[in-house]
């Protein structure tokens, strides 16, 4: 390597590991071999434009190849533009390729760091029905016909429409015939369809729950629409806020509002729908966690009461899993095929095996099965988490216990203020979110349903995805942290004799639930 200089041959021997490998390969595919590593070390900044490397007659010498073979490579990578050569006098590595991402970044949600996460939002994955989703599996791909594999329907196969339109109507009450089934992957794509058809329809700003979820206000204004945020009360958003902000269109939770976890109303229901008629109005139901009620069966839809003003949407992202991206909805007649057109645009449609699948595991009764077991499974863990709360926090009152997968627990003021309390827990390594997070910015004093007061500490506890014993654990832990915050618990009595009697009636309330 006589031909080459210091530096370069410095850079050539930080890349000669690379060839090594290579050169060792079979014959037959050792030219395919030694122009891969060539390119990797070229990608990856190994060897830097301008390095020099050695002769062909050097260079197989040195790895044991025929010259004709390392001339062959040099000549096929100077043609890609990896290297360079200028007769008689050498060749060099190119300018035109650059070094590659180092490594592929994993950006899905998740808290890596906390010991115990409360936050909300997330189901226990570790139900998914692994031996009954196979099953079904097998059977689809043993039976589906060839054409089922072409470009689908954008509104969704039909034989996934009509087992949703049963499935909706039977446990939802929702008005479903097939026809005005659309599905979508996820709710976030169904909120993006309606946004961008609202938006075309001249709606420039949709009302959303005060306090709520962010994900509705963010998918909105992504979309071009301005969300508004709708104060609420102990039955639902207000009606007449929605006509002080002169709108149109307003996303809500009613079955299990999120994230009080109150349940709308039938007044506040018929409110809101005769709000939506005078106007010609739109109301967006997210049914997200809308199967798991613990104390009587599951509130029924809102969309059943109002078809026509009603866009219904929901998912298995809870019942089954996110990592699915299957959900569903359906929308008013008049907005069908404008909303079925976006989605043709968008993607062309729900992968066919996926929405097969799904339809063969309804129709044999495990979708059925697996709300069922899930139900069980997280009531006993809504109770560990409310018996750890009531231990380890005298006073606190739990709302919100009636259904979904989260609870709210207002922690009496002598345990603040709020922002130590989370700086504590955060250093003990316990993942928790306070109600404010979900508020928009007010100027008037805040409902029940708001952010917590100032002498109060109010957090939003999930709780489907971990076990009775991460539960304890965790609560035990946040106890420690912000032991010097609050009384011991025979003092709570001296301290707030009401307190404790509101206490024992929450805690009644929660064992009535228990069967």
């Amino acid at each position: 390597m006589a031909a080459q200089s210091a530096d370069d041959r410095a850079r050539w021997h930080a890349a000669w590991e690379l060839l090594l490998p290579a050169a060792a390969a079979p014959a037959r595919t050792r030219g395919r071999s030694l122009r891969s590593a060539l390119r990797e070390a070229v990608r990856s900044g190994r060897l830097t434009a301008g390095t020099r490397l050695p002769s062909s007659r050097e260079l197989a010498a040195d790895l044991g190849v025929s010259r004709g073979l390392i001339t062959e490579t040099y000549e096929q990578l100077t043609a890609e533009g990896y290297l360079r050569s200028d007769r008689g006098a050498g060749t060099w590595v190119g300018d035109a390729a650059r070094a590659a991402v180092p490594a592929v970044r994993d950006l899905a949600p998740r808290d890596g760091h906390a010991r115990v996460d409360f936050l909300p939002g997330v189901p226990d994955l570790s139900l998914f029905p692994r031996s009954a989703w196979a099953t079904a599996h097998r059977q689809v791909l043993a039976e589906l016909p060839h054409h089922t594999l072409g470009y689908p329907d954008p509104r969704g196969l039909p034989t996934l429409r009509t087992v949703l339109a049963d499935l909706l109507a039977r446990r939802r009450g929702v008005v479903a015939e097939p026809e005005r089934v659309i599905v979508c992957s996820g709710v976030a794509q169904a909120m993006t369809l309606l946004a961008l058809a609202l938006r075309a329809r001249g709606h420039t700003a949709t009302g959303v729950e005060d306090p709520g979820s962010p994900e509705h206000a963010t998918l909105l204004a992504a979309s071009g629409i301005t969300p508004v945020g709708v104060p609420l009360d102990d039955e639902g958003v207000l009606p007449e806020a929605l006509r002080e902000r002169e709108i149109r269109a307003v996303v809500t939770t009613p079955a299990h509002q999120f994230p009080s976890g109150i349940a709308y109303s039938a007044k506040r229901r018929a409110e809101l729908l005769d709000w939506a008629r005078s106007v010609d109005g739109l109301v967006i139901e997210d049914d997200y966690d809308g199967d798991f009620r613990y104390d009587r069966a599951p509130v029924g839809a809102l969309q059943g009461l109002d078809p026509e003003h009603v866009a219904y949407t929901g998912s298995v992202s809870k019942s089954l899993a996110p990592g699915l991206r299957l959900g569903w909805l359906l929308v008013p007649d008049g907005l069908t095929e404008e909303v079925v057109e976006r989605k043709r645009v968008m993607d062309l449609g729900n992968p066919s095996l996926d929405q097969e699948l799904l339809a063969r595991f309804v129709q044999r009764g495990d979708y059925d099965r697996q709300l069922r077991r899930c139900q069980r499974a997280y009531r006993d863990r809504r109770d560990a988490l409310v018996a750890a709360l009531e231990q380890h926090f005298p006073g606190v009152r739990v709302t919100g216990i009636a259904a979904g997968l989260h609870v709210i627990a207002r922690l009496p003021g002598r345990w603040g203020p709020q922002d130590a309390f989370l700086a504590r827990a955060a250093a003990a390594g316990v993942a928790v979110r306070p109600l404010s997070d979900y508020d928009a910015p007010r100027e008037q004093e805040l409902t029940a349903h708001g952010t917590a007061a100032p002498d109060e500490v109010c957090l939003v506890l999930g709780y489907a995805h971990l076990s009775t014993a991460r539960i304890r654990e965790g609560v035990g832990l946040l106890a420690r942290a912000v032991q010097d915050l609050g009384p011991t618990r025979a003092a709570v009595q001296e301290l707030d004799p009401t307190a404790a009697a509101v206490q024992e009636l929450d805690h009644a309330r929660v064992q009535s639930t228990r069967r």
